[in-house]
């Protein structure tokens, strides 16, 4: 046993070294080796394994069968921090079948990343259990499953993120029970986190998972103040909280579970509630006139506007009466302009719709007096839904001069209207994917055309090697593929879509998706010329919009072979 471990390490040592050259070429272990040893093999292995951040700007054989000679980016398997059956089951049923090689590499690669790379603690609360906190505020916390997503090259987890890196597994829930339950863990996970500050975006490791905090190195004034060692930042952003929800429909629609209905997700509810409450509050009293401080306030020490609230900490004043929701930042962590940011209105209006009739559906599973409880509480909720839904037609619709009417970025309530668009989803050009409009709208239609405009959206950038939409979180080079591939799941237009994926294609010169790639040279060699190279979230839209074509548009990505014409992700190939 403890030479066959020996060989193991002699192995995984090469591949280390090899980072940067061949690291991928190596074939993977067949089979499960069994150690004597306490120790898991990620624990006996894991200081063997390369940083993957730099690990991911490097070129790794198998280079792909396509001009672009893109690299494989897979971790070792005994590097790769969770792994599931499923998952690899599905790269081997599309892998050979997507009929441009340089886009199955990047599906190979990018479909399983965030498993991979970023799932730093899980426990499943069966076998394995969350280890007993050693803070006395953490009692009759972290039960159950449990599981912690970074969003990459950060150790810390946002809400958004991992709600929207993990999305692409929620199909295969239902029939793969790891999966299944590494969902339910992040589901877990983040109601905890929105218990304990519910204005926060980013968290840091849970005490019982032994991991060391991340430090942001920002000096930030805020209120309600937050503690250090369990937030990571402190920005209130609407759409986080929609996230929490959505992670919870996504998985209750995929499995038809209700395992996540414990008293801490209710709790998590009733803090989400509060916070909208508080939060579609004016600036100003509206019997009486007088200023009344926001309950969130924000100072960032900062020379960047974009990171820090204008008038002490509140942001510009907001209209009293709208029906909607305030928002400090918005998805790229950028400040707002004007607080009410309609695509997080649009999302939370979408996500509590469906809490609410998750609620109703589920009650027959519970006592009469549950049920009851479950049913106030789903009237709740589709009374805010509906008053957020009105609060956006009624406010966030303009007349554009050449466009007609549109959807606005973001409003006050009084009048004014912001025209852009952000990469970051949600986003204006997302609204059809978080359900709340039908891609036909013409409301919607008219809105795209201008987002996808330069003379319509002052953040579409165009350059001699790639164009879509950015924002100021990078700057005015940089677009985002990510804004691209939700340009391709939009449309519905064969020849577009195919030219959005080429778009992305080209400038993966990784074999991954990037977060932003400067518009003018593209990406380099050396990797100038892009952000962030483990970025997990990108990742997840990409592998998104492949399995959206294959079940959607399968003529357009997989070859035309007899008996494979139509897959459906959790089952496989089918008639």
């Amino acid at each position: 046993m403890l030479l066959r471990r020996w060989a193991q390490f002699l192995i995984l040592s090469a591949w280390h070294h090899a980072a940067g050259v061949k690291a991928g070429a190596i074939d993977e272990p067949r089979g499960h080796e069994i150690y004597e040893s306490h120790l898991s093999e990620q624990e006996v292995f894991a200081g063997l394994c390369p940083d993957y951040t730099t690990y991911a700007r490097h070129m790794h054989n198998p280079l792909s069968g396509g001009p672009l000679k893109l690299p494989y980016q897979r971790p070792h398997p005994h590097c790769r921090k969770f792994s599931s059956p499923a998952v690899e089951q599905v790269i081997e049923d599309l892998y050979p079948q997507i009929k441009d090689p340089d886009l199955a590499h990047i599906f190979r690669n990018a479909f399983p990343n965030t498993l991979d790379t970023t799932v730093l603690w899980h426990v499943d609360g069966v076998k394995t259990h969350a280890e007993k906190s050693r803070l006395v505020r953490d009692r009759g916390k972290w039960e159950g499953a449990q599981s912690f997503i970074v969003t990459g090259d950060i150790n810390a987890e946002w809400l958004r993120d991992s709600t929207n890196q993990l999305a692409q597994y929620q199909h295969l829930a239902k029939s793969a029970p790891d999966i299944s339950n590494l969902l339910l863990g992040a589901i877990n996970t983040q109601a905890e986190f929105v218990i304990a500050s519910p204005y926060c975006n980013a968290f840091q490791p849970p005490d019982p998972a032994r991991l060391p905090p991340a430090h942001s190195g920002q000096d930030d004034s805020v209120h309600p103040a937050y503690e250090p060692s369990v937030v990571f930042e402190c920005k209130y952003e609407l759409d986080s909280l929609a996230a929490f929800l959505s992670l919870t429909n996504q998985y209750h629609a995929s499995t038809g579970s209700t395992a996540f209905l414990t008293d801490r997700w209710y709790k998590a509810l009733e803090a989400l509630v509060h916070v909208l409450h508080e939060q579609s509050r004016p600036t100003f009293n509206e019997d009486f006139g007088a200023y009344e401080r926001n309950e969130f306030t924000w100072n960032r020490w900062t020379r960047i506007g974009t990171e820090t609230l204008a008038l002490e900490g509140t942001g510009n004043p907001l209209g009293n009466g709208t029906g909607l929701v305030r928002s400090a930042f918005r998805p790229s962590d950028d400040a707002t302009i004007f607080g009410y940011l309609i695509p997080a209105n649009a999302m939370m209006s979408v996500e509590l719709a469906r809490a609410a009739k998750m609620l109703r559906t589920s009650s027959s599973e519970f006592s009469a007096a549950d049920a009851a409880g479950m049913e106030r509480v789903a009237d709740i909720l589709d009374k805010r839904a509906d008053t957020i839904k009105q609060g956006i037609y009624k406010h966030a619709i303009g007349k554009h001069p050449e466009f007609g009417e549109v959807f606005a970025y973001e409003v006050d309530g009084y009048g004014s209207h912001l025209l852009m668009d952000d990469a970051n989803i949600p986003s204006l050009l997302a609204l059809p994917l978080l359900g709340f409009v039908d891609a036909s709208d013409k409301i919607y239609q008219n809105t795209r055309r201008m987002i996808l405009a330069q003379r319509g959206n002052p953040y579409f950038l165009t350059g001699m090697k790639f164009s879509g939409i950015g924002g100021p979180h990078i700057g005015l080079r940089n677009a985002w593929p990510m804004s691209v591939l939700v340009q391709a799941m939009t449309s519905t237009d064969d020849a577009e879509i195919v030219e959005c994926l080429d778009r992305v294609k080209n400038v993966s010169v990784f074999g991954l998706i990037n977060e932003s790639v400067d518009v003018h040279r593209g990406v380099r060699p050396n990797g100038d010329g892009m952000t962030r190279s483990w970025f997990a979230w990108a990742n997840s839209v990409f592998a998104q919009t492949v399995l959206w074509l294959v079940e959607n548009k399968p003529e357009l990505i997989l070859k035309d072979e007899p008996g494979k014409t139509r897959y459906k992700v959790g089952v496989g190939w089918v008639d």
